[in-house]
């Protein structure tokens, strides 16, 4: 009978001891869980936080075969009754969201001067964790899913906003530079100019592994001509809109390589373009390389710039800056992946931009 009072006492106080842990793990648990909710309520509103300054920060949501995508519409204050305004499209690097990205570029501020629209859509963290457009994955499909969830947010902005659909432009910073580009070479007719910061161009990576190696400079020979996706000349023969490079030469995340391989693309195709609209007539059709020239404002960093024409019409503008990282040239200070000692990166993009909107007509 002791005996089994004994084993009584044991099996009760081991029944406490595991009900005591399993309540201290339960209470552990819900504590880590409420940290982990309110991280991402405070990341969350971070990311949706909005930039400040004048004029509005408009929410919208594109969806599609590709799932859905936020996005934000800067208008600027004081839209007039039958005021139809340019649309430049804003895409952001790795590790950015549309607000970020708007606080580093301070485009908005350009955009209430300069009377224009601004659509900033966001990459979803649960398609890529580190924020980044997935521009190299085409063999999956998945970056051309993502490119068709831009379009329609295109489609949506210039339905509900006063957009004049004859000056749309696309620009981005890092694997936002890549997806414009991957963007415009998709749907040339729709853009009248491309800007491309600190990004790969189009067909140099099909995978993410590929996309480091790319980043990095490494590419087969010959492989910016001969193997790019899409194919140079433009879908159904529409030539590909001019192209803004701005690089850092001191980038160690994306090559300084990748600006020279955009430019042999973007003139590969202007060549291919011009001979298909020649037909059989005999013109000229080598792309023209202007001078370097150099330039420096006070004591931001200089820069190199060299233009590259095909005829009257500019193919490639390149900008070279000089101790520039991977970061936005001019950029907003105390702001990541941004450099305010660059030169003015946002005000070269409106200078290109609108000079493209004027050549268009």
């Amino acid at each position: 009978m002791a005996r089994k009072n004994l084993m009584s006492v044991w099996t009760r106080s081991l029944q406490r001891s595991f009900g005591q842990a399993a309540r201290s793990q339960m209470q552990a648990g819900a504590k880590a869980l409420k940290q982990s909710i309110k991280s991402v309520q405070v990341a969350h509103a971070k990311r949706a936080r909005a930039p400040g300054g004048p004029g509005d920060w408009l929410p919208g949501v594109s969806m599609g075969a590709g799932g859905a995508r936020q996005f934000r519409v800067y208008r600027p204050p004081g839209v007039l009754p039958g005021e139809r305004l340019p649309l430049l499209v804003m895409l952001h690097g790795c590790g950015q969201s549309a607000s970020s990205f708007a606080q580093s570029s301070r485009m908005n501020a350009l955009a209430a001067r300069e009377r224009c629209l601004l659509l900033y859509p966001e990459q979803d963290l649960v398609a890529n964790p580190q924020g980044c457009w997935n521009w190299f994955a085409t063999r999956s499909g998945k970056a051309q899913a993502e490119v068709a969830l831009i379009m329609r947010a295109i489609d949506q902005v210039c339905l509900l906003y006063p957009v004049d659909p004859e000056r749309v432009a696309v620009a981005g910073m890092s694997a936002g530079a890549s997806m414009a580009a991957l963007l415009a070479t998709q749907h040339p007719e729709r853009f009248k100019a491309v800007v491309m910061h600190s990004g790969v161009p189009p067909g140099e990576a099909h995978s993410s592994l590929t996309a480091l190696g790319a980043m990095h400079g490494r590419r087969k020979l010959g492989h910016a001509n001969a193997k790019a996706e899409p194919k140079p000349g433009g879908r159904g023969g529409v030539a590909w809109p001019p192209l803004l490079l701005i690089h850092g030469r001191q980038d160690s995340v994306v090559s300084p390589d990748n600006a020279q391989a955009a430019v042999q693309l973007w003139c590969a195709a202007a060549r291919l373009s011009a001979v298909a609209a020649a037909g059989d007539v005999d013109v000229d059709v080598d792309v023209k390389v202007g001078p370097a020239r150099r330039s420096q404002r006070g004591q931001r960093y200089a820069m190199t710039t060299t233009d590259y024409k095909l005829g009257a019409r500019t193919v490639v503008s390149w900008v070279e800056v000089d101790r520039l990282a991977h970061a936005w040239s001019g950029g907003a200070k105390s702001q990541a992946f941004s450099d305010p000692l660059g030169p003015d990166a946002s005000r070269m993009v409106w200078r290109f931009v609108l000079k493209q909107f004027s050549a268009a007509k």
